[in-house]
């Protein structure tokens, strides 16, 4: 199994210094990947997520792809629907580029109706539109010049061409546990990225995923830990049991605020997942 770790990008503990030494840290244990997460405009009464700063998720990982030579580089997940598309695919290009490879492109169609709000973009057709900018962004990224018709994105792309473009084909893990978004994972994703979805019922939605798509497409699963209230022995059976379901890898965050304490946190996750580690 391959694991990644979430590097300190939110809250008080984020920062240039925390970003370079989560990523560094992270590489040299032996991690597979370090995520970030997306959030552009959160309402004053959110309830959730427990902190509005948030380091804008692109920037941060070119910062830590400069910083590192090996680990992959993923959000968990970009909400797709909030991006201009054929932005969104030049910064995309441009990071796997610069970073050699190393890019996993995380989406999901994002749940905040505020968000939107304060973005200008409806909430009603996040779905739709999310389908119609992967679409747009696989065009951006094979096509010289794009022959794709915008279904629902406003946007005239016939005869366009943006360069440079990857030169390989970077993955894209839909992520969401609805029904709606395992659909578009397995008709438009190379992987799907879960969210605490137990593994009892992960095994059920790797089989129908492994028979719609075959071994190539990657199941991943993301969950949360805090060493300070969570269960040793829990995260070692989970693990366990994601294994014994078909998951490739797991992306784990750990749920501290201050960054030592977060460092900590993160030797003590390789500590405990790396038997199943290969």
């Amino acid at each position: 199994m391959k694991f990644g770790i979430h590097i300190p990008q939110i809250g008080r503990k984020a920062g240039p210094e925390a970003v370079r030494r989560g990523a560094r840290q992270a590489e040299d244990l032996g991690f597979d990947s370090i995520w970030v997460n997306d959030h552009l405009a959160i309402p004053h009464d959110a309830p959730y997520p427990p902190s509005a700063s948030f380091y804008e998720p692109l920037i941060t990982l070119t910062w830590a792809a400069a910083a590192t030579s090996r680990v992959q580089l993923g959000t968990s997940v970009l909400v797709l629907p909030l991006r201009t598309p054929v932005h969104l695919a030049k910064e995309l290009a441009t990071l796997d580029l610069l970073s050699e490879g190393r890019l996993i492109l995380g989406t999901g169609v994002g749940w905040m109706e505020g968000e939107f709000d304060a973005m200008g973009v409806p909430f009603a057709d996040r779905g739709a539109r999310t389908d119609d900018i992967i679409n747009i962004l696989r065009a951006c990224w094979e096509e010289d010049p794009i022959s794709y018709e915008p279904t629902v994105v406003k946007a005239s792309l016939q005869g366009i061409r943006t360069q440079p473009q990857p030169g390989r084909h970077i993955p894209i893990w839909v992520g969401g546990n609805s029904a709606p978004a395992l659909r578009r994972a397995k008709g438009l994703g190379d992987g799907w990225h879960g969210t605490r979805v137990p593994p009892e019922e992960a095994k059920a939605i790797v089989a129908d995923m492994r028979a719609a798509r075959g071994r190539e497409f990657v199941i991943s699963m993301r969950l949360f830990w805090d060493p300070l209230e969570d269960d040793h022995d829990e995260l070692k059976s989970l693990t366990d049991a994601y294994a014994k379901a078909g998951v490739d890898a797991l992306v784990l965050e750990p749920r501290q605020r201050g960054l030592e304490d977060w460092l900590r946190a993160v030797e003590g996750l390789w500590t405990l997942v790396q038997p199943w580690h290969g």
